[in-house]
């Protein structure tokens, strides 16, 4: 057992847990050192030390350093009791893994003696050394052999290499899995004939983290297998790594899928060198950016400009008077790389050929897309891209109704008929949850029964949303395959471009579904199923799997990189899986993109989405588990905490989700009396999850509005950007540059909050108590009712009685003065109570978080109009206040309906005619 102040059901994972004992075998050998010798306290002392040891041991054999070794010398160091020794060596290294500094200088941690000068030689790294990584090798040797591996790629190395790496040796299959979910820094691996299976070293201290790892069923593999099988889990756990295999097999006994798997195959007998080369040779390939190198090689030529764009290599700026101030704050280089040449190793985004059409081809690969495309103005204009690209006038778009407000105006632009969907309302945090699979399928089956499937092309949903609601994007898809076997679905990851680099989130992203959906639905097996499936059914019932003769995997996922991972603001992706792409939708897709692109992109946004890339290939998987583990930790800091939970709720899975949605049972992370439940069984099957990234507050017992607390509290007082509010809470975001320093700001943020919320409510007189607690009673007992989408009016219904509007037709309508007036909003129910009904002539958008609670051609209900009354937020695009509702006339509705009347019966007779 390790220190009892360091429990291990409060380690949310075993990064945390290994930090954290390396910082208490850091206190505990200063206490020891600090021990008279002999005495009953040094003798309890020196057997916590090696508690934290043995702990520690059974972590490190997972990494190249500190590593096994190196535990193994300091418990020679104990033995010969040499504490205050040890103390100093465990106090240094503690400072660099803490620090990372030992990454840029490695060779400080190889010296047996574990020298405290090398190891202080870090601190004065300068971020111009060799980048380090690890190489995990498994195979079953023995220690000399191990040895004699790393001395040999020790040997074969040069000065020259452009990186460092470290060797991992794991003897069985579980054992490398254990180290590619405990080690981030594996950059590449090396499978040695085929391992045995079990681990002999999985200890109680490791068990609760590697549940899922001692749970895989690999009975039905033979042993001689296991080295394909685990190339393969390799890359379906972290595709980003090189894989190798080492084999005696020959070449036409080995099989098409292993082939596959790996990125080389070598024999035996091949020279060590080779192996070496071929391992450095696989991280330069990632680690290449074609576009922002030749950005940064063009920004070192001489230049005469000639052309557009005076401020190319900042002549207009740094020669000027006025502006030079401009010049220096951004620097240099980035005036040096403003060019609109397209030449040079440049090249132009509407049409590529050269190192962005490589970078594209890169970013693909590492999002796992058959297709990937640049875009420079955000993911607004993605997702209009898409949905022009996809749609024309009179199809169907079956469509979130809480999507943000991008999509709506992509369907304006399209001339498609939204069949808006309802996402389930939580009206205790005055939040949209997200739309139920049964409501998709209902709508479609309407449309079905209406005889207007055919036109229904796309279905349009939010992953994750704003709040961090994440849809079980595989059970979305095939379900409603199995209705519509050609369905077109658009994925707005807008707040998910992350998930693609950590497992758990991984299955539910738009790319990796299609990828597996399409891999699966080829198989034998596969068929089999559905044929039993099919066979089962019930008199009626609607079939839950796709006919795998005509079904079609058409995926496309927007993401706002700058959102997310490293980009430059307004950096996207649109990736796509689609396999009709070049067949049916290529030529559209490029006039759409070339509709919304500009002639001129911001070549330093197209950098960034470059150099992004690189990081998530190399990073990704390491930055996004600490962005988890951060806001894991947040939530356990607040819920443990007596001043910070008396006035704020980190709300769970169970206050998001209904129970009905989560088959796993999991309502919470995180529970003070047990600790930390794993979230791997919810993630793979409830309807819905909650990201824990997105952390949201309930403040309702501080009687502020989550506006002012946002405004008032955070930014004045503390400068604390937050994402969202609703009238009781605020939503915080951790991402890949959160920090543990901005983790524990932000708590000692809302602690000072908390005290001076405690010396108001002190300071109150009776009077003003009275009022406060009203407040508070409002925030937390009184929930207005969220709207649903109410339903087009008539004169707007694509077919009269079915769903599904011209949105359009409404929103041009419009153009004209004549056609629209104001109703304050004060006087809309009194009207609406007259018998009028009022049609809104405009997209009503509160911001954020930026979907519509009226488009236009909507009938404004009384719920939409209390809603709008009890908004907190001061920016809702598309209303003013001071004008009120803009609704049609009365009687341009009238003339409206007449020639929607006259246009369906004439649609009427062709279809009878037909």
């Amino acid at each position: 057992m390790i220190n009892s102040k360091l429990q291990i059901s409060n380690c949310y994972n075993i990064n945390q847990l290994r930090l954290e004992s390396w910082n208490s075998l850091k206190l505990e050998s200063s206490i020891l050192s600090e021990n008279s010798k002999g005495s009953t306290e040094e003798k309890k002392q020196i057997e916590k030390v090696k508690n934290i040891l043995r702990t520690l041991e059974s972590i490190e054999s997972y990494f190249a350093l500190p590593g096994i070794h190196r535990l193994g010398l300091l418990f020679e160091m104990m033995e010969r009791q040499e504490y205050t020794a040890f103390a100093h060596k465990i106090s240094e290294i503690t400072k660099l893994l803490v620090s990372d500094k030992y990454r840029s200088n490695p060779n400080a941690l190889e010296d047996e003696d574990l020298k405290i000068d090398q190891l202080e030689d870090i601190d004065k790294y300068d971020g111009k050394g060799k980048n380090y990584f690890e190489v995990l090798f498994v195979e079953d040797i023995s220690l000399q052999e191990e040895n004699k591996l790393r001395s040999d790629l020790k040997e074969v190395g040069t000065s020259s290499d452009q990186f460092n790496y470290g060797v991992v040796v794991q003897k069985t299959f579980e054992d490398a899995m254990i180290a590619l979910k405990f080690n981030s820094n594996i950059q590449a691996v090396v499978i040695r004939y085929a391992p045995p299976y079990k681990s002999k070293k999985i200890s109680p201290v490791l068990k609760p983290f590697v549940q899922s790892i001692i749970d895989l069923d690999m009975n039905s593999k033979s042993e001689i297998r296991l080295g394909p099988v685990l190339g393969r889990l390799v890359k379906k756990f972290r595709p980003e790594i090189d894989t190798y295999y080492v084999t005696d097999t020959s070449l036409a006994n080995l099989k098409d899928n292993t082939l596959k798997t790996f990125d080389r195959i070598f024999y035996r007998a091949e020279d060590v060198q080779e192996l070496h080369l071929t391992i450095l040779r696989g991280i330069y390939k990632r680690y290449e950016t074609p576009f922002f190198s030749a950005l940064k090689e063009y920004s070192k030529k001489p230049t005469g400009v000639f052309h557009a764009m005076p401020i190319s290599r900042g002549n207009s700026v740094f020669k000027s008077r006025w502006i030079n101030d401009f010049g220096n704050f951004y620097g240099r280089n980035m005036f040096l790389a403003e060019t609109s040449s397209t030449k040079g190793g440049l090249d132009s985004l509407l049409q590529p050929t050269g190192t962005l059409k490589t970078a594209q081809k890169m970013a693909s690969k590492a999002y796992g897309s058959l297709n990937t495309f640049f875009v420079t103005n955000g993911t607004s204009t993605s997702n209009k891209i898409v949905v022009q690209a996809l749609v024309k006038p009179g199809d169907i778009v079956l469509i979130d109704r809480d999507c943000h407000k991008s999509h709506h105006y992509g369907l304006v632009l399209s001339g498609a008929y939204p069949v808006y969907l309802d996402s389930y309302p939580i009206e205790k945090y005055s939040m949209y949850g997200a739309v139920p699979l049964q409501q998709i399928k209902d709508k479609l089956l309407q449309l079905k029964e209406a005889g207007r499937m055919q036109l229904a092309k796309m279905l349009l949903l939010t992953n994750c949303t704003f709040d961090g609601f994440v849809y079980n994007v595989e059970k979305v898809m095939e379900e409603i395959l199995a209705i519509k076997p050609d369905m077109i679905f658009l994925w707005d990851e807008a707040w998910f471009a992350f998930a693609g680099f950590t497992y758990n989130y991984k299955q539910r992203t738009g790319m990796y579904v299609a990828d597996k959906l399409s891999k699966k639905y080829k198989t034998d097996k596969y068929r089999i199923e559905y044929e039993e499936h099919i066979k089962g059914l019930k008199k009626g019932e609607v079939s839950k799997l796709p006919d795998p003769d005509k079904v079609r995997i058409r995926v496309y996922s927007t993401q706002s990189t700058h959102k997310t991972l490293s980009s430059f603001r307004q950096g996207s992706m649109i990736h796509i899986w689609d396999q009709d792409f070049r067949k049916k939708t290529q030529n559209t897709f490029m006039e759409a993109y070339m509709t919304h692109t500009s002639t001129s992109p911001n070549y330093q946004i197209l950098a960034s989405l470059d150099a992004g890339r690189r990081q998530v290939q190399f990073e990704g998987y390491e930055l996004v588990e600490k962005s988890i583990e951060l806001a894991m930790v947040f939530r356990a800091k607040v819920n443990d905490h007596p001043k910070l939970k008396k006035y704020f709720d980190v709300l769970t899975v169970g206050d998001f989700i209904p129970k009905e949605y989560r088959s796993s049972g999991l309502s919470e992370y995180y529970n003070p009396k047990t600790g930390w439940n794993r979230m791997d069984k919810a993630w793979e099957a409830d309807e819905f999850v909650l990201d824990p990234t997105k952390i949201t507050i309930h403040i309702g017992r501080t009687g502020v509005d989550g506006d002012t607390f946002k405004n008032k509290y955070l930014m004045d007082q503390f400068n604390i950007q937050i994402n969202k509010t609703s009238r009781n809470t605020v939503l915080l975001m951790t991402n890949i540059g959160t920090t543990r320093g901005s983790i524990t700001y932000l708590t000692n943020a809302l602690l000072k909050i908390a005290d001076e919320l405690d010396r108001e409510e002190l300071s109150l007189t009776t009077e003003e108590n009275k009022i406060h607690q009203a407040k508070i009673n409002s925030l937390t007992q009184d929930f207005p009712p969220l709207p649903d989408f109410s339903y087009f009016h008539h004169s707007f219904q694509a077919v009269p009685g079915v769903p599904g509007g011209n949105i359009r037709e409404a929103f041009t309508l419009a153009y004209s003065e004549e056609n629209y007036e104001f109703v304050p909003l004060s006087e809309c129910r009194p009207t609406m109570e007259g018998g009028r009904t009022l049609v809104a002539s405009s997209f009503i958008i509160p911001y954020p978080p930026g979907f519509p609670v009226l488009v236009p051609g909507q009938v404004v209900s009384e719920e939409i109009i209390h809603f709008l009354t009890v908004l907190d937020v001061t920016e809702i695009h598309g209303y003013a206040p001071e004008l009120g509702l803009r609704v049609f006339k009365d009687s341009v509705l009238n003339r409206q309906q007449t020639v929607t009347s006259m246009g369906s019966n004439k649609k009427k007779n062709l279809i009878d005619k037909k």
